[in-house]
């Protein structure tokens, strides 16, 4: 059975994209406090880790789990807690390079294997405008770094190196692979649903 350890809707629709479509999705109960000092590829690789142990499972499920962060530089940028802190963020980035890290954690014959992905983007130099039409649309809530690259943000970004689906939520082509090479087999069923 695949267990999916995540409430996002994006990563989910990634997943399904591809022809996956987990046996059982769980919303894990997990702290994601950033420890003092912790560096952003330390904290998303024990978040991703702590969300797949808090998940019941057998010890022949597959049991994947995801945490994706924002840093600038050393700053590890979560989801905004308010409108306030989502301004801070785009304010940050704003005419920057920054990078959106992925730790993908799969659980497979009784160990945990880890991948972490690292894509780097540039924000275009935003003005007031921009920052208060998008922060009014609210699509930043629930988005790591306050912004949703699908939506309406889309255009922000004049560079973009690396995984796409990374910034997205989930970086598809590692995990594909991470789940074929503990023998999960891709079903060609579910690609020809819509031909």
């Amino acid at each position: 059975m695949l267990v999916f350890a995540s409430a996002s809707k994006p990563r989910l629709e990634l997943l399904n994209s591809v022809g996956i479509f987990p046996d059982k999705i769980v919303k894990t109960d997990t702290d994601e406090a950033i420890l003092k000092n912790e560096l952003p590829v330390d904290y998303v690789a024990r978040v991703a880790l702590c969300k797949n142990r808090n998940v019941e499972k057998n010890e022949d499920d597959l049991v994947l789990s995801a945490d994706t962060i924002v840093a600038v530089g050393r700053r590890i940028l979560t989801k905004p807690s308010n409108f306030a802190e989502a301004r801070q963020f785009l304010d940050l980035m704003s005419g920057r390079r920054h990078k959106v890290i992925t730790s993908i954690c799969l659980f497979a014959k009784g160990r945990y294997y880890q991948k972490v992905v690292r894509t780097t983007l540039r924000m275009k130099r935003l003005s007031n405008f921009e920052k208060e039409r998008y922060l009014l649309s609210k699509e930043w809530e629930g988005k790591a770094g306050g912004y949703s690259i699908q939506g309406n943000a889309a255009y922000f970004f004049p560079f973009l190196s690396g995984s796409y689906t990374n910034v997205v939520g989930l970086p598809l082509t590692e995990t594909v692979g991470m789940l074929m090479g503990v023998g999960y087999s891709l079903s060609s069923e579910s690609l020809s649903k819509d031909i």
